[in-house]
């Protein structure tokens, strides 16, 4: 596809977003979502299970549309739409709200999370609750939170071993100040980039390397342009379901429950898919060419110490009250 055909498609796209494209069904509302991930990552599929559920439950007069695979522009776009009403909707990395919400920042402590389950038991009690309070005050309403998954370490330069083979790598990160001093803690040079920027950017040698699940790694194909993988689990990261908090709450009580309701019903099976999926994932990527490194526990230990740091610089930025009381869950 060509520059100008991509163009032109996404143009077509976002007019159909906001409504200026083709006309309405006569009676029926439509609800905008635009994302970043694939068509074939395992949250936009479940994001096509909320859209039929939604218009199974209201009879076709409450219905989503679709935008995923940066049809709409980044992530950052994406926010931005929603902030401002133009879409409804965006299924999206939680650090991409973390500038506009900074609490959020407390699920990104370095190498906390044991396990997925975990993660969930995090997310779905009150530290979830405090977290939706913090970002409907910013004009968000939180629908749910799917799995992201543990983020891992690709780079061009050297197998990553020991604690001394992450220095001076210049490493894409998602725009979240904790990654990004977590990554200087540990002596890589990390650079925030948008993630419809990162393939052409590893590509060209910009970067050496990048971090992400390796769902993520997989369905955008960055073992075409990245030979080393490794299993660092830095991060265990979630995609939050963020709803403008206007266009929510003009819908009806009725309509409120059945969205909550199916997107209720996506999030449990998305969890789930994205579970399955992460092994196979990885394998996919090794299969397909990629020197598969793991870390051992002493470097592992290396590294949870040299970013320990980040931890009392964080109680500072957004409060030690919700951090310690991360930590406090994490640890009971």
């Amino acid at each position: 596809m060509t520059t100008t055909n991509r163009l032109a498609r996404r143009s077509a796209a976002l007019l159909l977003a906001l409504g200026l494209g083709s006309p309405l069904l006569a009676g029926a509302e439509t609800l905008r979502f635009g994302g970043n991930f694939t068509d074939d990552h395992s949250s936009s599929r479940a994001m096509e299970r909320f859209r039929d559920a939604l218009a199974e439950r209201t009879d076709g007069d409450l219905t989503a549309q679709l935008f995923p695979n940066m049809q709409l522009g980044g992530a950052g776009e994406n926010v931005d739409q929603v902030a401002s009403g133009a879409i409804a909707g965006t299924w999206i990395g939680i650090s991409y709200l973390s500038r506009t919400v900074p609490e959020l920042e407390a699920l990104s402590l370095p190498f906390a999370f044991a396990s997925r389950e975990e993660a969930f038991e995090l997310i779905d009690g009150e530290i979830g609750e405090l977290l939706d309070a913090e970002l409907a005050e910013k004009g968000f309403t939180a629908l749910g939170y799917m799995e992201l998954g543990f983020r891992h370490v690709t780079n061009n330069e050297r197998p990553l071993e020991t604690l001394d083979d992450f220095q001076d790598l210049k490493i894409r990160l998602q725009p979240n100040q904790t990654h990004l001093d977590t990554f200087r803690a540990i002596g890589a040079n990390p650079v925030s980039m948008d993630i419809n920027e990162v393939y052409g950017a590893l590509q060209q040698g910009v970067l050496d390397g990048q971090e992400n699940p390796y769902s993520i790694i997989s369905t955008k194909r960055l073992d075409e342009v990245q030979a080393h993988l490794s299993d660092t689990g830095h991060f265990y990261d979630f995609i939050v379901v963020a709803a403008n908090r206007d266009t929510f709450n003009r819908l009806s009580d009725e309509e409120q429950q059945a969205v909550r309701e199916a997107m209720a019903e996506a999030v449990a099976w998305q969890r789930q898919t994205a579970a399955e999926e992460d092994e196979a994932a990885r394998q996919e990527l090794i299969e397909r060419g990629m020197q598969f490194t793991p870390i051992g526990d002493e470097t592992r230990a290396a590294l949870r110490e040299a970013s320990q740091g980040v931890v009392d610089d964080l109680r500072d930025k957004i409060g030690a009250e919700i951090v310690d009381r991360v930590l406090e869950e994490l640890a009971s």
